[in-house]
């Protein structure tokens, strides 16, 4: 890309970013904080892609960088979520590291963690993200932050001055955003299952400590720390369970830093210079605002760290009703390619909100990115346009897989559709789109085509699906008027000029004509006229084209005409027409 096109939010995320780490002497290092606590959904992957996409940015100015994702797998399990294979047994479980805690039944995950983690590494190749994952379960049972854990406690009187100045403040509401009944829906679901840490700051009856110790008995942190000493750093807490222990702490590994303290240490302890977080991590008081003050206590600052906006599901009624929860980047990429999904995180500002599409808007959202992908070929598209396309179509280790032959989607949902998933009568429909460069086989027409057929199958109401009539509705045929038998006939036969028979426009684009052409012929026009703003002929088209469906599915509207003849066949089509 030249330095024009890369004008855009993830270019001057990118200065931005490379300017701190050379004040600071260090490395590029972006980094996105995960927690399997259950489905991961499309509201956390901007977690990942929007760090991703910068780290991306930084390597191709020849700058080194790298990109984590910090597994909080160490977190407790807070609530049992809405997901298929687990029920209310797992209360048992609430208050153990997650990956303490069973996967759901049927899964060959040997956790919790371990289960919606996999999940999403597997989302994560097909995405072309590439990353260093920290397993924070990993880093806390070997003695990893052992010196980082005892330097905390030792200035927990600090630690608490500076959270209490937060506490006596108070949490200030962030305003809510006005969201549809829909859009409510998938927030809601998407806090349920949130990886966002929801935990005490360490303050107690006891006075305050910022570590929060597991039961050794029962496994739980409902635990209360009753006493340190600095100097041996023995430690004593006490359970809900009812069980008391005394341990040394440098020793200890079965515990972990509270969260708005963990944070920074981890910043400190990973170099982190850039790291996003979502709105309720930026509000007064949270964690990202309090890591300012705490994170130079470890030799660090708080790196850069935009917000990003809430991600919306279109669709997202019947993906409830069918799997239960808000649906994962993994449910995504069974519908669309990679680099469209890639495209709608790449083109927005973090934070700018928008929505992933499940229903029929995935077919204009693909229409959006055909059209785009046209403009980038032919060097017509606008420099931020080009460089969303750019990300979303590949990486510093090359581009991502493709769809040799990209029909359009919604042309391809029609055949689909119509033909129930027939190879052989898609292959024949598909064939016939273009008569000067036809398809020759289904898998020029794959990744794409595989989408379209899990979409058709699993997101297309039955109001949506086609059923084309299996003989003439004669009583309808008989009631034409000479209006309407005239438009068939012309569609049929031609008009001996402009318009050819039926037969000799077979083609997308020789059928596209034939059907928009009767109406002009039939007002005395030429089929190839262009006329604009004739509110006439737009409403004899449109009688026209209710007509042919009424005729041929027994509804209103349905597919494009010209796709749905293509599926129909001219035999068919002439006998049910009448001809």
């Amino acid at each position: 890309m030249t330095d024009q096109q890369l004008d855009d939010w993830v270019s001057r995320l990118a200065d931005e970013t490379i300017a701190d780490a050379k004040a600071k002497g260090t490395k590029v290092v972006c980094a996105s904080g995960i927690s399997p606590s259950g489905p991961i959904h499309l509201g956390n992957l901007r977690e990942v892609m929007t760090p991703h996409l910068v780290a991306d940015e930084v390597r191709r100015r020849g700058i080194e960088a790298e990109h984590i994702i910090s597994w909080d797998d160490f977190d407790r399990f807070r609530k049992v979520p809405n997901v298929p294979g687990v029920d209310s047994s797992w209360e048992q479980h609430i208050g153990k590291p997650l990956t303490d805690v069973p996967p759901p039944k049927g899964s060959t995950a040997t956790s919790w963690a371990e289960h919606f983690r996999g999940q999403l590494e597997d989302s994560l190749v097909e995405l072309g993200i590439t990353y260093r994952g920290i397993s924070q379960t990993g880093k806390y049972l070997s003695g990893t932050y052992t010196e980082q854990i005892l330097f905390a406690m030792s200035q927990r009187s600090e630690i608490d001055k500076v959270l209490d100045q937060y506490r006596t403040l108070g949490p200030k509401k962030a305003k809510k955003q006005k969201l549809s009944e829909e859009e409510a829906a998938a927030a809601a679901e998407a806090e349920e299952g949130s990886g966002a840490a929801a935990e005490g700051d360490g303050r107690g009856e006891t006075g305050y400590y910022p570590y929060k110790p597991y039961c050794t008995e029962c496994g739980t942190d409902f635990t209360t720390v009753t006493a340190y000493d600095d100097a041996t750093t023995e430690m004593t807490y006490t359970c809900r369970c009812g069980h008391t222990e005394t341990v040394i702490l440098r020793t200890f590994r079965r515990g972990k830093l509270v969260w708005k303290v963990d944070w920074p240490m981890r910043w400190a302890f990973e170099k982190v210079t850039f790291e996003p977080s979502g709105v309720d991590h930026q509000s007064p008081g949270s964690s990202y605002v309090v890591g300012k003050e705490l994170a130079p206590m470890f030799g660090w600052e708080r790196p850069l760290g935009p917000m990003y906006a809430f991600v919306g599901i279109k669709g997202m009624a019947k993906m409830s009703s069918s799997r239960g929860g808000v649906p994962t980047p993994a449910d995504a990429l069974q519908i669309m390619e990679p680099q469209l999904l890639r495209w709608l995180y790449a083109r927005r500002k973090p934070a700018q909100s928008f929505s992933v599409a499940f229903d029929s808007e995935v077919e204009r959202m693909y229409d959006e990115w055909d059209s785009l992908a046209k403009k980038v070929d032919s060097d017509k598209g606008q420099p931020g346009d080009v460089a969303a396309y750019t990300r979303a179509s590949s990486t510093t280790v090359g581009s991502l897989p493709s769809t040799s032959r990209p029909v359009s989607y919604r042309t391809l949902a029609s055949i689909v559709d119509i033909t129930t998933g027939d190879a052989d009568q898609t292959l024949r429909i598909v064939s016939a789109l273009d008569a000067d460069d036809p398809v020759t086989s289904l898998d020029q027409l794959r990744p794409r085509l595989t989408c379209v057929e899990h979409w058709v199958e699993t997101q297309m109401t039955d109001e949506e699906r086609t059923v084309v009539r299996a003989s003439a509705d004669t009583e309808r045929l008989a009631a034409l008027s000479e209006t309407e038998r005239e438009g068939l006939r012309i569609l049929l036969d031609g008009n001996g000029a402009d318009l050819p028979a039926l037969d000799a426009a077979w083609s997308l684009d020789g059928l596209t004509h034939q059907v928009y052409g009767v109406p002009k012929v039939q007002r005395g026009l030429a089929a190839d006229q262009i006329v604009k703003g004739d509110k006439e002929l737009g409403a004899a088209q449109r009688e026209f084209f209710k007509l042919l469906y009424n005729l041929l599915v027994d509804k209103d509207t349905g597919p494009r005409l010209p796709t749905l003849l293509l599926a129909v066949g001219a035999k068919r089509t002439r006998t049910l027409l009448g001809g």
